[in-house]
């Protein structure tokens, strides 16, 4: 069987600043994108989490990393750069990932966030010009 590494994307929105609500969120998401991707931690790279700058009660790579198998993925949290009218409180996912050719990429939009990619907001399978290809 041949593997890539392959980028998934993803977003959500929280209704409040709070840790509560960041973590609900949080976890919804990345609980669709194991569940849609059949995804297994060992096989992440890295995952690069952005937050809109309202933004601050609890960093999402710190609700990620008890989940079990993600304490040992690189995981950053940084600030979303702020355009004036965009979506706001909106936590972003970006994440590199060793998955089988044969096994079709669904990026996940959910809550508000399927404003941002109304193509990406249900299923969707990796189009052939999206692999990254990588002999490491």
């Amino acid at each position: 069987m041949e593997w890539r590494l392959r980028a998934i994307r993803g977003a959500t929105t929280v209704s409040e600043n709070t840790v509560e609500a960041i973590r609900d969120a949080v976890s919804e998401l990345l609980d669709e994108l194991e569940r849609r991707n059949q995804l297994q931690p060992e096989e992440m790279i890295s995952v690069t989490f952005s937050v809109t700058r309202d933004l601050d009660a609890i960093f999402p790579a710190a609700i990620a990393r008890p989940r079990p198998g993600w304490d040992n993925v690189a995981m950053l949290d940084v600030q979303q750069m702020h355009v004036e009218g965009s979506l706001q409180r909106c936590i972003r996912f970006l994440i590199h990932a060793y998955l089988p050719t044969s096994v079709p990429v669904h990026h996940i939009y959910l809550r508000e966030a399927t404003k941002l990619r109304p193509d990406w907001s249900f299923p969707q399978a990796l189009q052939a010009s999206q692999v990254i290809e990588s002999k490491v």
